[in-house]
């Protein structure tokens, strides 16, 4: 069982990072020449058939680390390299003492003008984490070179081009497979565009005391597959189903029954201990004949509704809903319900269309289109920056977020926004936020708080995706293969 690891913003990083100087003494070099050398103890680790070392230096501290790995590559005998452009010539105190000691050692740097040579690694060390524009023609150029060589790409701290607060990337960025980050891990490196960008990720603490860190909150965590445990424990000897919650799943109109017999069918497998489903007439036979275990309910108008709600303990309502009438009618009485609620897909959709918000208790499953509508702003608005969206969402709403996508953020008013750190592409077909929103609602009716069931059912939902798409692959992975591997996953602690 693992703790979430803490995730970490830039000005998070430079106050970290002047904690470390004094730490040293308050000789900032120090750092630079353990941040340099343990980028060195990185390249012979994963890659100690490398000969020729090509290192690209921007003109700051970055280009510093990446000047002090160069000298201890060529130290040790091999064929080094080392670019800039004519405009980056190193331009702070430490980056200037790195690349005169380099030189001191026999080293050169070249121009870059347009192609690289041969090279069996390229390391970046362009940029840190202080960029968030785009990279000018020049540096873009530069970036171009690099992403078409090739050679494997060491990127040091940050890719250059990624923006290390929200992992967006204003402009082209390099493209790392394998990205090193020094004295704490960043947050923008675990969502959006720059999972495509960071490559495997390593961090090097650069032997500071665990004193730098007090009094520094992080800005996230992140939850990985080995944190799943933690949120399962074993259930009580005499429990019952009344114990394990009564989960009511409302939606499938005309033509989408689908969705809600894939939240339902979730809730089940994810522990509830009684399931109703309330839908459309014509719906109710294929649900019973999937799926005996539900209680399945035909509701044509909302009064219909009102004994499942007085029975219900936790209420899942959007696959499936519409945006129509039925749809409406239905979500104005749960929104009018006591119940803690999950609401998901056309439920959102309706929301938007209103100043309503939810309660802290309730959980609200957005994707990035349903976020844009709730925030009424643009989906590459919410997509530039993941973690504002779901801050922002959530202020808006005042319930529990989980804002979908590749690495999908969790946020709550009682925490720091927690990113999923599994999951894969292969998930990116119609029908998984149904099973998604049937997850946290099983988990919201066996007990947990609103902030636990998004956070614990997201990473239940990722991880069974990522063991559906073991064996066979993520291209044509469904919903439904993930039914098995939820009961398995909700049961980490049986005997």
């Amino acid at each position: 069982m693992h703790s979430p690891l803490p995730l970490y913003a830039p000005d998070q990083l430079r106050a970290l990072e002047a904690r470390g100087i004094a730490s040293c003494g308050g000789d900032a070099f120090v750092l630079m020449a353990r941040a340099g050398l343990a980028a060195w103890q990185c390249v012979l680790k994963h890659w100690p058939r490398a000969r020729r070392i090509l290192v690209v230096c921007g003109p700051g501290n970055n280009g510093g680390d990446g000047y002090v790995l160069a000298r201890h590559a060529l130290a040790s005998g091999l064929t080094v390299q080392v670019l800039r452009l004519d405009a980056h010539m190193p331009g702070t105190p430490l980056a200037r003492q790195a690349h005169d000691a380099f030189i001191a050692e026999g080293g050169q740097v070249a121009s870059f003008d347009a192609e690289f040579g041969g090279a069996d690694l390229l390391v970046d060390a362009v940029f840190g984490i202080g960029l968030s524009r785009a990279p000018d023609d020049e540096v873009s150029a530069l970036i171009d070179a690099m992403n078409r060589h090739p050679a494997p790409v060491l990127a040091l701290d940050v890719p250059s081009g990624i923006d290390a607060r929200s992992g967006h990337a204003p402009g082209l960025a390099v493209v790392a497979d394998r990205t090193l980050q020094f004295i704490a891990r960043h947050r923008g490196l675990r969502t959006g565009v720059a999972l495509d960008h960071a490559g495997d990720l390593q961090l090097a603490s650069l032997d500071l005391p665990a004193t730098v860190f007090d009094g520094i909150a992080p800005a996230a965590v992140a939850l990985r597959a080995d944190a799943l445990p933690g949120f399962f424990p074993l259930r009580a000897r005499d429990s019952h189903k009344g114990r394990n919650g009564h989960v009511l799943c409302i939606g499938g109109d005309h033509g989408s029954g689908g969705a809600i017999l894939l939240a339902a069918e979730a809730a089940l497998r994810s522990g509830a201990g009684l399931l109703s489903v309330a839908t459309r007439a014509t719906h109710v036979p294929a649900l019973l004949a999937r799926r005996p275990e539900a209680m399945v309910h035909a509701v044509d108008d909302a009064e219909q509704l009102v004994p499942l709600l007085a029975r219900a303990g936790v209420v899942a309502i959007g696959p499936g809903l519409g945006q129509g009438e039925w749809g409406r009618s239905l979500l104005d009485l749960v929104l009018a319900n006591d119940a803690p609620r999950v609401v998901d897909a056309d439920a959102l959709n309706l929301l938007a269309s209103s100043a309503q918000g939810l309660r802290q208790c309730d959980v609200a499953t957005p994707h990035p289109g349903e976020a844009a509508r709730l925030l009424g702003v643009t989906t590459g608005e919410v997509q530039r920056d993941r973690f504002a969206a779901a801050q922002a969402l959530q202020a808006r709403l005042g319930c529990a977020v989980v804002l979908k996508g590749a690495g999908t953020i969790i946020a709550s008013a009682d925490r720091a926004p927690a990113v999923i750190c599994a999951g894969n592409p292969g998930m990116a077909v119609g029908g998984m936020g149904d099973v998604l929103t049937g997850c946290i609602a099983a988990l919201l009716a066996q007990g947990m708080a609103a902030g636990d069931a998004a956070s614990a059912g997201a990473l239940l939902h990722a991880v069974a995706g990522d063991a559906a798409a073991r064996d066979d692959g993520e291209r044509g992975l469904l919903p439904s293969d993930l039914s098995p591997w939820l009961r398995r996953l909700a049961n980490p602690m049986r005997r």
